[in-house]
């Protein structure tokens, strides 16, 4: 699909993965429509971007019916990109049951219903395009990530799940696995160590979800080869995977993640 004059909904817009994927969508013209939860962030960001014709619609997608209501509110859109997201990191006897809600509302609910919202008028101006951000932690669980990667396994298949149904229609699917990302996002936010497997640009998750679209992916990964073949790794011997991360680096990685979203981060 050719971005340009596209109108782009995202969310999770004023991150800092969100940043940079307005960013690299507004390069490439498209018009966004930026969705988060402060209305005056929004609407600096969208005043900052290259291009014009960007708007805002807030929205908390962790409360009930947010979801459904962002999308109606959003109206025809030619690409949807579902950014949002809340880190879920830590013992799961840590997190309270509303705290387990909210995790699996805003990563993996808000996204299905969204695009449950959404395809139809794609379907039937036979276009679009849905893009999922998931995360390599959906193929390749760790310690304190239970909740987390139990969100971002939930994300991969039903895009995949979707996009089975879909191409027929000539709507496409993708889904965007980053790793590590360094300086940006959750990985960054919590200030842990990546003990030696490199990390990724914020940068590069933009390029992604351009390449995605504009190449109809199926997935694209962002982070550095071994990361990914790692991961890639993980889904086909589980039992492998997990005992290496249950090992002392997994555990170091897995304490600093978790030390670095605490409660009043979920």
């Amino acid at each position: 699909m050719e971005l340009s004059g596209r109108t782009v909904l995202l969310t999770g817009a004023t991150g800092g993965l969100g940043r940079a994927i307005a960013q690299a969508l507004a390069e490439k013209s498209a018009r966004l429509r930026l969705s988060a939860r402060s209305a005056d962030a929004l609407e600096a960001q969208a005043a900052a971007l290259p291009g014009d014709g960007h708007d805002v619609v807030p929205a908390d997608l962790a409360e009930a019916g947010a979801a459904e209501a962002l999308a109606a509110a959003a109206g025809a859109v030619d690409v949807f990109v579902a950014n949002a997201g809340l880190p879920g990191a830590g013992w799961l006897d840590d997190f309270s049951s509303e705290e387990v809600s909210r995790a699996i509302r805003v990563n993996l609910e808000a996204p299905m219903l969204m695009a449950r919202a959404l395809y139809p008028g794609m379907v039937e101006r036979g276009s679009g395009h849905l893009v999922f951000i998931a995360s390599l932690s959906g193929k390749a669980a760790s310690p304190r990530t239970s909740i987390y990667s139990a969100t971002k396994f939930g994300i991969r298949g039903f895009a995949l799940g979707l996009r089975a149904d879909l191409a027929p229609k000539g709507v496409g699917v993708s889904l965007v696995s980053p790793g590590f990302i360094r300086d940006a996002g959750m990985f960054a936010d919590s200030g842990a160590s990546p003990m030696g497997l490199g990390t990724g640009r914020p940068e590069q998750v933009g390029a992604a979800v351009v390449k995605a679209i504009e190449r109809d992916r199926t997935e694209v990964g962002v982070g550095p080869l071994r990361q990914r073949a790692l991961t890639h790794l993980a889904l086909s011997t589980p039992a492998l995977s997990v005992r290496t991360q249950s090992g002392a680096a997994g555990q170091r990685i897995a304490d600093g993640v978790a030390a670095g979203h605490p409660t009043d981060k979920r």
